[in-house]
């Protein structure tokens, strides 16, 4: 199931992630500035940088991902997020899609043009 956005067709990586998350819930993985973005429920969970995949911080993936490093996804970043590599892990990823959609925000609504 290779997705293409824009131009870029996704790696294996990004195919991995989409299949790994997709039993939580609808997985979308944009391209933007040499990386990707990834949203569940249409809510930005996460950065694929470089093959790995970045978390931001709610209390859910600080608490469940307590063990696993911090670090700036990419250079220049100003956001410290957490590496998530635990991808057979399938209740570890409900709970964490379900506590961090719940605690992130909504959406901003598109400004009329």
């Amino acid at each position: 199931m290779k997705q293409i956005w824009g131009t870029i067709k996704m790696n294996d990586f990004n195919e991995y992630v989409c299949s790994s998350f997709s039993a939580s819930g609808d997985i979308v993985i944009k391209s933007m500035m040499g990386g990707y973005l990834v949203y569940f429920k249409g809510k930005l969970i996460g950065d694929i940088c470089n093959n790995e995949l970045f978390l931001k911080r709610t209390p859910t993936s600080d608490r469940l991902l307590a063990e696993s490093e911090l670090r700036y996804p990419y250079d220049g970043s100003k956001t410290l997020m957490r590496v998530f590599d635990s991808f057979d892990d399938k209740a570890l990823i409900q709970n964490l899609l379900d506590g961090m959609y719940s605690e992130l925000p909504e959406k901003k609504p598109a400004k009329a043009r």
